[in-house]
């Protein structure tokens, strides 16, 4: 996708919109993460503005510095539509039953109010918290800023809005947006809810198994990766394209597909996941750690169908146009840093 200004075509930047929660949990991550994206957008509440920096200062700040991290406010992203499709879809889900099997003896966990929606459209975030509350599955705020919500609850909500706010990072921010968690029970709800019988996907729902392609980066400066990114770029934003191909191939093949050709591509996408992994090991010598998956689907579009709009994907949500009809879907990256990858 591109933009136009003084006559000229400019790619949109593609970047990584990490969730759930307003800070990553390692830095190791996140260093070799950004070898893939344009830069890194994180949902930060305004009373939680600037916890980056005061979590991580070294890594937050470098990112900063050369123009690879937003902190993206829910109080204005999100925005009545986005509101919208929340309720509408969280709606359902709770309506139908599916979350009265939940145990409620689970933890509780704060979720800010404007993750909600309340900023954008207060009736419909209230409508939504009386619906939990109802259930034992919400409490009444301690703060007036944030709900203590049940964890599995909070991780639906948390999944859906990914997902519904990705689309408006063109017309928003100027950047497109992919969700990137580094929690796997995320992914697992992701690809629970798309599972269930009231989302049209039209292919299977698909998961690419985590291929290894980075090593340990902890004690790697952080503008020192960045430097390695850039002389890098091309080979490690190439990978990321083709991942998202395959999956987004998978989900939309029909019965008659060969299953061999499927198989080649997989095999291409491990052989370029072991190109990069010799990379950063002929650049830092270290222990194979990092590796990165992706798990989504795709539902069909029928001219006017209001389903178009399912989970906020479709660009009519972002206040664009498609020059060719294109398939909504709904995606996720899911990254790792592990000590407990093999060294390879």
């Amino acid at each position: 996708m591109s933009d136009s200004a003084g006559g000229r075509s400019r790619r949109l930047e593609d970047w990584a919109f990490y969730y759930p929660g307003p800070i990553w949990l390692d830095g190791n991550a996140i260093k070799n993460l950004i070898l893939f994206f344009d830069g890194l957008a994180v949902l930060v509440p305004d009373y939680l503005s600037g916890k980056p920096f005061r979590t991580d200062p070294a890594i937050a700040s470098g990112l900063h510095e050369h123009g690879l991290l937003r902190e993206v406010s829910p109080e204005t992203f999100i925005d009545r539509g986005a509101a919208e499709q929340l309720a509408k879809h969280l709606g359902k889900i709770i309506d139908s039953g599916a979350l009265d099997r939940v145990d409620k003896r689970g933890a509780f966990n704060e979720l800010s109010m404007s993750r909600l929606g309340w900023d954008a459209a207060p009736e419909l975030a209230q409508k939504l918290f009386r619906k939990l509350e109802k259930r034992g599955l919400a409490r009444k705020s301690e703060d007036r800023l944030s709900i203590p919500m049940h964890g599995s609850v909070r991780i639906l909500i948390l999944v859906l809005l990914a997902q519904i706010l990705a689309p408006r990072g063109p017309a928003a921010l100027n950047i497109r947006l992919s969700p990137c968690t580094d929690q796997g029970e995320i992914v697992r709800g992701l690809i629970e809810f798309l599972s269930l019988p009231s989302v049209p996907t039209a292919g299977a729902v698909i998961s690419a198994d985590i291929e290894v392609v980075g090593i340990d980066l902890s004690a790697v400066p952080i503008d020192e990766v960045l430097g390695f990114r850039k002389e890098n770029a091309s080979a490690y934003r190439g990978y990321r394209r083709d991942l998202h191909k395959f999956v987004r191939d998978l989900a939309m093949a029909g019965p008659g597909e060969e299953a061999h050709e499927f198989e080649d591509r997989r095999r291409e996408i491990e052989e370029e996941a072991k190109a990069l992994l010799e990379r950063a090991k002929r650049a830092w010598h270290g222990p194979a750690t990092f590796g990165l998956g992706l798990a989504g689907a795709l539902w069909g579009v029928k001219a006017g169908d209001p389903v178009y709009g399912l989970i906020g994907t479709g660009l009519a949500l972002a206040g664009l146009r498609a020059t060719k009809p294109e398939t909504p879907g709904a995606f996720s990256y899911l990254f790792a840093a592990s000590k407990r990858f093999p060294r390879r």
